[in-house]
């Protein structure tokens, strides 16, 4: 009996021995992350600190504390590993860390860092995707902020860098002005209806050098709807007096006069208001603008002398 009490001692020492013997290698992983981690080694202070949550594990009650350090810390370190990705542009990289950091904070509950990295996600994707705009890579520049938009329906930036996508990837007129429509809704009104008036005029130019005076006069007008623009009433004025719609194309052109008083141009277009006013039968109007022409440079002297008689 004495010998059986005797071993079952001796068991206890030796159990205590190796207890504290795991306790001191926890405690010596443990450091060797915080001294990684000081020295801006990240990746090997996650190891250390994972292997410590370990060593630590088998240490019982003793061990709570280095575990609770170490899972304290470790959302974090991951989750500054996923910045300094960002920060050199790393996105794919970034993305995979970030979702990383979320799946240990979950793990080891740390809501601090699972909410800071849910919000840095559409940051990031943010400027991912101008990344790529600015490659002119804009057909991934679409889907990336088709991603950005999945996160933040209401970005209205955002939105707005999807259109420009768009017209600059070849996509349909139709969808362009559809996303720029959208990003109008979205507090982006000034600058989206500016590119959608731009994308009519650029129409209305084009189908009134191809002689589709009615096609260019629908055109000139949508993108008057957008905003006056000066342009768009020369090219209405040009593609109505084409179609022999007179009273059309004095109004439109009085408006471009308005809109654009300094025009190089501005004299001979006077001139010709001064001519459909006078094939219209109202010399006075015709009068007034052969003089206005002549005022702005252009020679209109015979009108004048003919309608003064």
């Amino acid at each position: 009996m004495k010998k059986i009490i005797l071993s079952l001692i001796a068991l206890a020492l030796s159990v205590g021995f190796a207890s504290a013997q795991d306790m001191a290698q926890a405690t010596d992983t443990y450091n060797s992350g915080a001294a990684a981690l000081s020295n801006g080694e990240k990746a090997s202070a996650i190891e250390f600190f994972t292997k410590a949550i370990k060593e630590a594990e088998a240490c019982g009650e003793e061990g709570a504390e280095i575990i609770a350090n170490c899972k304290g810390v470790i959302p974090s370190i991951v989750l500054s590993i996923a910045k300094d990705l960002v920060k050199e542009a790393d996105y794919t990289a970034a993305f995979a860390k970030i979702d990383e950091a979320v799946k240990v904070a979950g793990e080891y509950a740390s809501e601090e860092v699972a909410t800071e990295a849910a919000e840095l996600l559409p940051q990031v994707k943010k400027l991912w995707a101008k990344s790529l705009y600015d490659k002119k890579d804009f057909a991934a520049a679409v889907d990336a902020y088709k991603e950005v938009l999945t996160l933040d329906a209401e970005d209205g930036a955002s939105a707005l860098r999807l259109a420009m996508a768009l017209a600059n990837s070849g996509a349909a007129q139709a969808d362009v002005i559809a996303a720029y429509e959208k990003a109008a809704t979205l507090g982006q009104e000034a600058n989206a209806n500016k590119q959608i008036a731009s994308i009519y005029l650029k129409d209305a130019a084009a189908q009134l050098k191809a002689k589709a005076y009615a096609a260019a006069a629908d055109a000139a007008k949508k993108a008057n709807e957008y905003g006056d623009n000066a342009q768009a009433y020369l090219v209405l004025g040009q593609a109505s007096q084409q179609l022999k719609k007179n009273a059309d194309a004095i109004s439109a052109f009085e408006k471009y006069l308005e809109l654009s008083p300094s025009a190089k141009n501005a004299g001979a277009i006077a001139l010709t208001i001064g001519a459909l006013y006078q094939g219209d039968k109202n010399n006075a109007k015709a009068l007034e603008f052969y003089k206005k022409a002549q005022e702005l440079g252009t020679d209109a002297k015979q009108y004048i002398d003919a309608l003064s008689k």
